[in-house]
């Protein structure tokens, strides 16, 4: 019988996989693996952008007004912030007809107490029914809370 030489014995593998079809190495789980990777970082990045909304500098609350007159309401405000930033809290004295008659900013100094609850007089130019607290921002948070 003949003695195999040493280069067919060597690669019964290439003659199987050209026998049933199978190429060379498979990009399959490098695919997975890219996809998984790609698919993890959008889960951390969705779970900060919610911890970071969830949790901001300042937050503020109406806790009541009163129309004192057809020029003047009093409101009464609750500050909370989580570090000492400065914070400008916007309030609004609304009409009949929803339309803007009065607004004022107060500005809350970084070096205040982080909770506080503030009384604001806002002057109108005409008879008020409401006041509405648009929300507070600082110089990193610039949408109202």
């Amino acid at each position: 019988m003949p003695e195999p030489s040493a280069s067919s014995a060597a690669t019964p593998t290439s003659d199987l996989n050209a026998r049933y079809g199978r190429g060379g190495r498979s990009w399959r789980p490098l695919v997975i693996g890219g996809l998984g990777v790609v698919i993890l970082a959008g889960l951390v990045w969705l779970v900060w952008a919610a911890w970071v909304q969830s949790n901001p500098p300042v937050t503020s609350q109406l806790n009541g007004f009163e129309i004192v007159s057809p020029t003047s309401a009093k409101a009464t405000m609750k500050v909370d912030r989580t570090k000492s930033v400065e914070a400008s809290c916007r309030l609004q004295a609304k009409a009949a007809d929803f339309s803007i008659v009065g607004e004022v900013t107060v500005t809350v100094k970084a070096d205040s107490p982080r909770h506080q609850v503030l009384p604001v007089t806002l002057t109108t130019q005409r008879s008020a029914t409401a006041v509405v607290l648009v929300g507070c921002t600082t110089a990193d948070q610039h949408r109202p809370h």
